[in-house]
């Protein structure tokens, strides 16, 4: 059956100049979003939708310690607020490298990521639980006993995950994260890598220790800004490592405040 046309107007009665009315009311919505849709849309997906951030910023790739500052908002179509700092943040021996899953907004000369060249991973990624030495009741948090090992060996199927050596065995190639004093206190970051590519693994942020002077690919913080960041992070937040230079690349998406 037809729907006879003379339905139209009924159900759009016109306004001024024949546009009907129910029409421009759904415009000036689409009009009044646009700015939320095209960030959403031209950020990346895990800072778009973040409420929570952990911003760490080095002066260049090869700078081995990094601006930090928490920021927080009530919503993605919210303004960034801060929410702790300025600190400073410890990075890899030889600075940070594009992940696999960022190398788009590497620029030519800058260095990717791979297994073992002491950068940390530069990029937004999700931040996951804690862990640590010590017993703890927080929400996800993962008590570090004899046999937990992250695994850093491109040949195993666990890469770049936290396992047992009941499961895995002593042959396969992982860090014994209980006898690393500076994953007394730490988060796990939750960092996209290509096994294949050895893109990266194991990447944490744990505890700066005194007298160290460079990561081997994590983030490290001092003990009282590491605590705060577990109690922030219970909610959900994502680490963002941008080189200073790179901060234009992601216009629109980063607060204010964090653009030194």
């Amino acid at each position: 059956m037809r729907i006879p046309d003379p339905l139209t107007p009924i159900l759009c009665p016109k306004g001024k100049g024949g546009v009907p009315r129910l029409w421009r009311t759904l415009l000036a919505i689409v009009l009044l979003l646009a700015p939320s849709i095209a960030l959403a849309q031209s950020c990346p997906a895990g800072l778009a939708h973040a409420t929570r951030l952990l911003l760490v910023v080095p002066a260049g790739m090869n700078s081995t310690t990094a601006y930090a500052q928490r920021f927080s908002r009530a919503s993605p179509q919210a303004s960034w607020r801060s929410a702790g700092g300025p600190f400073t943040a410890l990075l890899g021996y030889r600075g940070v490298g594009w992940s696999h899953s960022f190398r788009s907004f590497a620029a030519k000369g800058e260095s990717l990521k791979v297994d073992g060249d002491l950068r940390a991973p530069a990029g937004v990624f999700r931040i996951g639980g804690s862990f640590g030495f010590a017993p703890s009741h927080r929400p996800g948090y993962l008590q570090l006993v004899p046999g937990t090992v992250c695994v850093d060996d491109p040949r195993s199927p666990a890469y770049n995950t936290i396992t047992s050596r009941a499961r895995v065995g002593w042959r396969v190639h992982g860090e014994n994260m209980w006898r690393v004093r500076q994953y007394r206190q730490g988060l796990a970051v939750d960092y996209p890598t290509d096994r294949a590519a050895r893109a990266g693994s194991c990447i944490f942020i744990h505890l700066w220790l005194n007298g160290t002077t460079g990561t081997h690919g994590c983030v490290a913080l001092p003990a009282p800004w590491l605590t705060a960041m577990q109690n922030f992070a219970q909610d959900g937040a994502v680490l963002a490592v941008l080189p200073r230079r790179a901060l234009a690349r992601f216009k629109g998406c980063l607060p204010e405040a964090g653009r030194r």
